[in-house]
């Protein structure tokens, strides 16, 4: 017997933001991977609207949480872990050990199988963007570097994500990239300004892929979660990096102008759900090298 795909999230829960764990477990969801969101934050709203409402969810429920789930055996048959917004450096410490825990446990429980024969882990290394810089603290930016990054098969951050973790100055695409491969591991990036447009690029060992698009006049909070998690369910269809790329982005631009024609100001993924399978525009990545 075995199960569909299993993920496990480390991220924010927003009650009236479709932000962070929410919009990830809402696209994965739809793409039939089953999710369990263990929250870093309780939130009610996405701070950029003001006073958020609620608080950091404390170290010793955050890890109790894991304990149960672990005590279920569901390590076991978790085929990704998902790593986002953090407001406790012992959260993250929490998540190197279940993310070393995940990878060292057998690939069944109690008669099921695993979907995957090894887990995915993929590491959103949320800190801050530009202009505004970091909007966490330099001990979680740190930590998150020192403990989430490294253990990756794919990180996510924005532009300006990307400087940070590499300690780099990142002035055209030439210098992203080259950050980018220096991570020695898979990368999607994005928030990249590109001849007057946006763009998101993947780079590993291999093979490197960008793909642009017109600005969108004005984005709901939550594109990068969303963008992160429409590329990893691609990638566990088995549509490859390049293919994955350009139906994320798609995907992504779609929503966005769904909330734009319907003057939404959070991202509509429950109403616009169908844009994730057959987005509005199609879009061609370009070789990086």
């Amino acid at each position: 017997m075995n199960f569909m795909p299993m993920a496990l999230l480390l991220s924010s829960h927003v009650a009236g933001s479709l932000v962070g764990g929410g919009v990830t477990q809402r696209v994965l969801n739809a793409a039939k991977i089953d999710t369990m969101l263990v929250p870093t934050v309780l939130y009610g709203r996405h701070p950029g609207w003001g006073e958020p409402g609620g608080a950091c969810v404390e170290q010793d429920v955050f890890k109790g949480m894991l304990d149960g789930i672990a005590r279920q055996g569901l390590f076991n048959l978790t085929d990704l872990v998902m790593t986002g917004y953090f407001a406790d450096v012992g959260q993250i410490f929490d998540a190197a050990e279940v993310i070393d825990t995940v990878r060292k446990a057998p690939r069944s429980h109690d008669g099921v199988k695993a979907y995957a024969r090894e887990p995915l882990i993929i590491v959103d290394p949320v800190m801050g963007d530009a202009p505004g810089g970091l909007y966490v603290s330099p001990a979680i930016a740190a930590a998150i570097k020192d403990q989430l990054v490294r253990r990756a098969d794919l990180v996510t951050p924005n532009a300006f994500e990307l400087g940070e973790i590499t300690g780099r100055v990142l002035t055209d695409l030439g210098s992203m990239v080259r950050a980018a491969q220096a991570l020695e591991r898979p990368c999607l990036v994005s928030s990249l300004p590109r001849h007057g447009q946006i763009g998101v690029m993947y780079v590993d060992a291999e093979e490197g892929w960008i793909v642009t698009h017109d600005r969108c006049p004005k984005a709901p909070n939550g594109t990068g979660d969303l963008l992160t998690a429409c590329f990893v369910t691609g990638i566990v269809e088995g549509l490859g990096p390049k293919r994955s790329l350009e139906r994320a982005v798609a995907a992504t631009a779609s929503v966005v102008m769904r909330a734009n024609e319907w003057h939404s100001t959070e991202l509509p993924l429950v109403a616009a759900i169908d844009v994730l399978r057959e987005p509005l525009i199609e879009l061609e990545a370009e070789a990086l090298f």
